[in-house]
């Protein structure tokens, strides 16, 4: 039987202390009163998930747009979260640890595995190095991408970790590839109540590695394309429609596909469509610091393509695009010492070109 989302499990801990329902609300409301910041959103989240509503407000991150509050359906995050812990065989009485902000739906999904699952929650300021106790082990963990490459060194209290929330860098992962953790890329959004599928960074043993670029969907979830190659994800357990994302994706079955790029950022040039991810990907190898490939408009081409480095000066050798087509190549690189991010450290293009003033 599906637990309700009133229900507090009875193995659930929130730093070492068992609550039910009633004691719950009362940590809230002290975590509001009293609390530091990040406690403040916990105690907030927490008087929202307890109270008679059906559904909380989340916001979205607003990589792409200007944040925005979506209504979200309690049984869902419900749903989502037996789904997560189907998917990594999470028990009652597993120890978590929780470094996320609960004030976007990943933190707040933290808590409501927690809850629901029965899991001992210990949580800790969500800074760009968590800090905890280094006598504990944990059996699972959501990272940032900065958190889990600062974390990196201190993989081995942790059983399993997934990151999400932005790009998850070449460094990162052979940051984490000879440690016996096992990390997990995940992909999803505040529409997809945080993440409906996820792909292994590491520990691949004698597996086929042409898969590791293969995002597996979570239990219950099916996807497809529509005409412009971009993911629709049925999930009836999250969502009462099939949700439609700007996300170009190569499907390999339908509980399988690789990710390839934003239909927003494609770029037409000369008349040959171009995925910018795809050439960075090309890239990332070859340049040590952030960088992003975008278009500018161009008389000829109609969009032309630019790189744009996160530097203080231009030290691009043009030799590196060897790698690229010949449409691919950018025709032109740009420096801003800066980029814009969201507060999860997703890169912000359109924010960060205007800092051009082109």
């Amino acid at each position: 039987m599906t637990p309700n989302f009133t229900n507090v499990h009875i193995k659930f801990k929130l730093d070492n202390v068992s609550y039910n329902h009633e004691d719950l609300m009362e940590v809230a409301y002290s975590y509001v009163k009293e609390g530091l910041p990040y406690q403040q959103d916990l105690g907030n989240f927490l008087l929202d998930w307890l109270d008679e509503h059906d559904y909380v407000m989340a916001k979205t991150s607003g990589s792409t747009g200007k944040p925005k509050n979506l209504k979200i359906k309690k049984q869902a995050m419900v749903n989502s979260a037996i789904a997560t812990g189907d998917f990594f065989n999470l028990k009652p009485g597993d120890k978590v640890l929780h470094c996320l902000p609960a004030n976007f739906i990943a933190g707040k999904m933290m808590i409501v595995r927690a809850i629901i699952l029965g899991l001992e929650l210990d949580l800790v300021q969500p800074v760009a190095l968590p800090s905890i106790d280094y006598e504990k082990d944990y059996d699972f963990c959501a990272f940032t991408p900065m958190q889990l490459k600062n974390f990196a060194k201190h993989l081995n209290h942790l059983k399993t970790a997934i990151v999400g929330g932005g790009h998850v860098s070449e460094a990162i992962i052979d940051a984490i590839k000879d440690k016996k953790t096992n990390v997990y890329e995940t992909y999803g959004m505040t529409e997809t109540v945080s993440h409906i599928a996820v792909r292994k960074l590491n520990n691949f043993g004698t597996s086929n590695l042409s898969t590791i670029s293969y995002f597996e969907t979570l239990p219950n979830i099916t996807v497809s394309t529509d005409d412009r190659n971009c993911l629709v994800i049925d999930a009836p357990y999250l969502s009462d429609n099939k949700i439609v994302t700007n996300d170009i994706v190569k499907i390999h079955s339908e509980t399988t596909f690789e990710w390839l790029g934003r239909f927003d950022n494609v770029i037409n040039s000369g008349g040959i469509k171009l995925i910018p991810e795809q050439i960075e990907g090309k890239l990332k190898k070859l340049i040590d610091n952030q960088f992003f490939i975008t278009s500018l408009p161009d008389d000829t081409l109609g969009e032309k393509v630019v790189l744009i480095v996160e530097d203080d000066k231009n030290n691009i050798d043009n030799s590196i695009f060897d790698c690229l087509d010949k449409y691919e190549k950018p025709k032109a690189v740009y420096t801003v010492s800066k980029f814009i991010e969201t507060k999860s450290g997703k890169i912000q293009r359109k924010k960060t070109m205007e800092l051009l003033k082109l």
